[in-house]
């Protein structure tokens, strides 16, 4: 197990970085390059473990998948119905996106298959994934033995449904959208408020037709996919360490520069909070490719203020919220967040463990800065870190949200069980080294 030993920031983070491949965007490319017709090529490819065991699934279900350099991979599609059935349980890992998005494929597959990931994942709720694929025919069992839990999944015939979401959630969406693919009629997938749409856009670069009518998505069966070319841009969510980071260090006269980054609007929350809060934030070279919007990312130092975070805003920035409850410990005034009990079955119980771990590096000790609510925090701004041990809990944006906290506190921070950051930006720690010098890590 490893840990982190940071040092407050003793340069400006300033000058050009460029962050990983979007996670979300790698694992669809990689399934839908699987499915298709043809080759796809992958330029920027998020090489984290996240995305690697939906590579290693993939290549358990007969896909040949090759890595030519850094970045870029090149799949060889078997189309919607060329995958073999797997000779051994799939392993997801910790990675709920491909737990979830397999389960919606693999429904519709003839061939029987069992999914399985580590503890942490198998603690995460399914039920609401494996109930509306039921309803389209899917015969899937879930069966459970202390921290173990298998999905079975016994491929059958599927028809499609119109599905409400209980919740705005990208992974149910997508995993009702690629059981569709191979259901009878169509697929209707209808949200209470827009959540991540790059499942649409990329099945509509990969040649397929759907029908968006506000906040309901259509899909007809029946249609192929089609080998493309596809440059993920770089993942928001990891260069908001960075733009918060930039935001909030002392050295008031540098700008960071963050380099292709993905602007999708329904990523964006997160961008438009910080704007609100009073943050300078520049986009720059903005284009469009293979449906997705990105840009450059200028970040100015500012002077923030607190705001709330509720409501449609949630879905659009459920992964930065960790990254925003620390911006706002340093604002001025008052930061609410709610609409967010998702965060208490995430890759341990966010809103518990911010709460806990911000709480310890307050300096001076604050009573009452951070309040844990049963769907977010309540939270006190204008506050400093103080470097203290602090924990993970194996939680990859608990512990470089942590991290951050070290860089912009007094003293020496350590944050423990820093393993899991691999699983989303596994260059995390050379970038922070390199920008700031501040960032060691050492083996427990």
């Amino acid at each position: 197990m490893k840990s982190l030993i940071i040092s407050p920031l003793r340069k400006p983070m300033a000058g050009v970085v460029t962050v990983p491949g979007d996670k979300s965007i790698s694992h669809r490319a990689l399934i839908f390059g699987a499915i298709a017709e043809g080759i796809t090529q992958i330029t920027g490819l998020l090489e984290a473990d996240d995305v690697m065991k939906t590579v290693e699934i993939l290549k358990e279900l007969g896909v040949t998948i090759t890595r030519q350099r850094p970045g870029q991979w090149r799949v060889k599609g078997v189309g919607l119905r060329g995958l073999r059935a797997p000779k051994k349980i799939l392993y997801c890992g910790n990675s709920g996106t491909t737990l979830r998005l397999m389960t919606g494929l693999l429904s519709g597959q003839p061939f029987q298959s069992v999914l399985t990931g580590d503890a942490s994942l198998n603690a995460r709720p399914m039920g609401r994934v494996i109930e509306p694929l039921q309803r389209m025919g899917a015969r899937i069992v879930e069966e459970k033995k202390n921290d173990l839990r298998l999905i079975r999944i016994k491929g059958s015939p599927l028809k499609g449904i119109s599905y409400t979401l209980p919740v705005a959630s990208a992974q149910l969406k997508s995993a009702i959208l690629l059981a569709g693919l191979c259901a009878t009629g169509p697929t209707t997938v209808i949200e209470p408020t827009p959540s991540r749409d790059h499942t649409e856009r990329m099945l509509s670069a990969f040649g397929l037709s759907l029908k968006k009518e506000g906040k309901k998505t259509t899909l007809v069966a029946g249609q192929k996919l089609k080998g493309i070319r596809v440059l993920v841009p770089g993942d928001l969510s990891s260069a908001a360490f960075f733009v918060v980071a930039s935001l909030l260090q002392s050295f008031k006269t540098k700008s960071l520069t963050i380099r292709g980054v993905g602007i999708n609007p329904t990523r964006t929350g997160f961008l438009d909070v910080i704007k609100i809060m009073g943050g300078r934030i520049q986009l720059e070279k903005q284009k469009i490719v293979a449906g997705e919007p990105m840009a450059d990312l200028k970040v100015f130092p500012s002077v923030l203020k607190g705001t709330a975070i509720r409501g449609a805003l949630i879905p659009r920035l459920i992964d930065e919220i960790p990254i925003l409850a620390l911006a706002a410990l340093m604002a001025k005034g008052e930061t609410i967040i709610q609409d967010a009990a998702e965060l208490r079955v995430k890759e341990t119980d966010r809103i518990k463990a911010m709460a806990t771990e911000f709480s310890r590096v307050i300096h001076p000790k604050a009573g009452g800065a951070l309040k844990e609510l049963v769907d977010g925090l309540k939270i006190r701004g204008e506050r400093r870190f103080k470097g203290r041990p602090v924990k993970s809990y194996g939680d990859h944006r608990i512990a470089m949200s942590l991290t951050i906290a070290g860089l912009l506190g007094e003293g020496i921070m350590r944050v423990q069980d820093t393993d899991c950051i691999g699983t989303s930006f596994p260059t995390f720690v050379p970038l922070l080294r390199r920008l700031t010098g501040s960032v060691r890590e050492i083996g427990d």
